[in-house]
């Protein structure tokens, strides 16, 4: 990915779903994973087991946490649910806040919190819409959320992050109303059972880049646990049969990457 030494928004990829976001001097991370390699989880739904272990642990403070649900490991695992009591604010799903309680604040869909930033900036956070699988899933999987980040001031730019969601109508109707320069989607094509899956396939990530035409995706929930069932390695064959390869970016694990804005 080509550097820029003037823009505001860099980021670093921890692993899993977890990316460092900073805007200016305001940081964000993502669903907060940093457990060790080798932790294991056994649900309902599968056992979990974690591959590897975080590229690296955050030392800076994080003013906000955004978390599409806390019900999954793989989103939130223990030593995530430990570190969210450093952070600033965490916003995530009303039925999330109300379990994690602390500083948590729940945001139904289209509600947002605004960040007025020490460095001149306006960070307003909406929650979009995410289906964690097919529609009535949520009865099995419970809810999650998405999160559009539009920042004005010094520089303005729109940021989507999908959440652990598949490709559906509402996310269609989401790309008439966002301009993104970036689109950090949760991929993995998790299947618990086997009979359907609950996160972006390659199909549902190649929909998505057709929704936003030109817009480049980072790719994020595709590496790192044994239940994702397609991995970067399928975005990028897919991408490069497509001929749109150079839509596709990914992230190198402990590394700050300054991400261009046009």
């Amino acid at each position: 990915m080509k550097q820029e030494n003037n823009s505001p928004l860099k980021v670093t990829y921890i692993g899993g779903p977890t990316v460092i976001i900073e805007i200016g001097n305001f940081k964000i991370m993502t669903d907060p994973t940093l457990d060790p390699e080798g932790t294991t989880v056994e649900s309902k739904l599968l056992v979990e087991k974690k591959l590897s272990g975080p590229a690296l642990i955050p030392h800076q403070y994080i003013d906000a946490v955004l978390l599409s649900h806390d019900q999954h490991f793989d989103n939130l695992d223990n030593s995530g649910r430990e570190f969210l009591k450093k952070v600033g604010i965490t916003l995530t799903t009303v039925e999330g806040a109300e379990r994690l309680k602390g500083n948590a604040k729940g945001l139904e869909v289209n509600n947002y919190h605004t960040f007025e930033t020490a460095d001149g900036n306006s960070v307003k956070i909406t929650a979009t819409p995410a289906r964690h699988g097919p529609a009535g899933v949520e009865k099995i999987t419970g809810h999650v959320i998405g999160f559009h980040i539009a920042v004005s001031g010094n520089q303005s730019f729109e940021v989507y992050i999908t959440g652990d969601t598949v490709y559906y109508n509402k996310i269609e109707e989401l790309a008439t109303k966002i301009k993104p320069q970036y689109i950090f989607v949760h991929g993995g094509a998790v299947r618990p059972h086997g009979a359907f899956h609950i996160t972006m396939s390659t199909n549902d990530v190649v929909d998505t880049a057709a929704l936003f035409p030109g817009v480049p995706l980072i790719p994020l929930h595709t590496e790192g646990w044994t239940h994702y069932t397609e991995h970067n390695a399928t975005l990028i064959e897919a991408f490069e049969m497509l001929g749109i390869k150079d839509r596709l970016h990914i992230l190198e694990p402990g590394k700050l990457t300054e991400l261009p804005l046009n």
